[in-house]
């Protein structure tokens, strides 16, 4: 099992693309399971959204550190590496691109508890003499993400509504930065981190361009003729409080390893647009 990675949160939108990309070297862990069956760590595992905090306060605290706790006790005897999905979320507010060095001050509850998990593991790691690498991922989007929804891959949603001529309400006129890469291209990424990314370190994964979301709305729309209302909304108090306006990500440690993505945008949005 030297070459096989455990996969933790094996059936989320990431977390199975990956096992379909790589499902020779996949060993999917149930997710009642805290057991690795193999010396390499993939975890998945996580909530997806600040917006937990309205209706179950403890979510994010027992998805995002309760239950990685439990792991990594079941570990504390093992020689492992630890591979942890983190996101772009953590960074908060900071000068750009976000830099895997940068100070972190991040906001809502999945974003602090986030950051919280990572902290967790290189303490843990330092402590038990163990290795971690910690990938921060951009914003990620593509086919079979069938929990798209206005609070997790708004993109996808949006281009679903779009496609229906339901109307459509943008932020700040959707003049605003992001960073998206097509999930296939994220798997690809993150598997060459684990094969060649060193060691207890912090890796951004992204495309390291700054897209504006309008300009990708007006591309649905011109591909698909969508004849849907599109509407200027301010965003609530709330989202400002928790969302940055702008983001994206400095990748090149991950170029250094040799990352190209191979999906553009335009591609990865006409994909969309197909279904």
């Amino acid at each position: 099992m030297k070459d096989k990675i455990s996969v933790y949160g094996s059936t989320g939108f990431i977390g199975s693309n990956f096992v379909r990309m790589h499902d020779d070297r996949c060993v999917p862990i149930h997710r009642d399971s805290r057991s690795t069956e193999t010396d390499n760590i993939l975890y998945f595992i996580s909530t997806t959204h600040n917006y937990h905090v309205f209706h179950d306060l403890q979510r994010d605290i027992d998805t995002n550190l309760t239950v990685l706790s439990e792991v990594l006790e079941e570990c504390r005897d093992l020689d492992v590496t630890i591979n942890f999905i983190s996101s772009w979320f953590v960074y908060g507010d900071t000068e750009l691109p976000a830099r895997e060095d940068y100070h972190c001050n991040p906001k809502g509850f999945y974003s602090i508890t986030k950051r919280c998990a990572e902290q967790l593991i290189e303490s843990y790691c330092k402590t038990f003499n163990k290795s971690y690498r910690i990938l921060r991922l951009s914003n990620v989007y593509g086919l079979r993400d069938g929990g798209a929804s206005k609070k997790k891959n708004a993109l996808q949603y949006l281009v679903n509504r779009l496609k229906n001529n339901e109307d459509v309400d943008l932020y700040h006129g959707g003049k605003f930065y992001r960073d998206y890469l097509h999930v296939d291209d994220v798997c690809r990424a993150i598997d060459l981190v684990l094969r060649k990314g060193e060691l207890n370190q912090i890796y951004n994964i992204g495309s390291g361009s700054q897209y504006r979301f309008k300009d990708l709305i007006d591309h649905v729309v011109s591909r698909t003729g969508s004849k849907s209302k599109i509407n200027e909304i301010d965003a609530s108090d709330f989202h400002k409080h928790v969302q940055v306006k702008d983001m994206h990500l400095d990748v090149e440690k991950l170029k250094r390893l040799g990352f190209v993505p191979r999906i553009t945008i335009e591609q990865g949005l006409d994909e969309l647009c197909r279904i």
